[in-house]
């Protein structure tokens, strides 16, 4: 319940700055944002879940592999790699300056 708070708590002070909304898979390296949609469903939908990526988590590409896939990415002070086919379901709110 309290991460759900700080979840929510996150989110809200990002969309307060002039924030864009863009494709996980277009996150440069370094870069952070926060998740504000994942649009998978059935099993990968679940998967993503469990592994933490919910509207709101904090995220940052950490880096990414020759060929650009996959991508690395810091959540909750752990590393997620996810293929770019997997990425495009994740959408992500970063600040314009990143």
């Amino acid at each position: 319940m309290l991460d759900d708070l700080i979840r929510l708590i996150i989110h809200t002070k990002y969309l307060e700055k002039k924030m864009a909304t863009i494709n996980l898979r277009q996150m440069k390296k370094d870069q952070s944002g926060v998740i504000s949609a994942i649009k998978a469903g059935g099993e990968l939908g679940l998967r993503m879940r469990e592994m933490g990526l919910v509207p709101g988590t904090k995220i940052t590409i950490q880096g990414r592999a020759p060929l650009n896939d996959p991508v690395a990415l810091r959540v909750m002070g752990g590393v997620l790699t996810l293929r770019n086919n997997e990425a495009d379901h994740i959408s992500v709110v970063v600040d314009e300056k990143s």
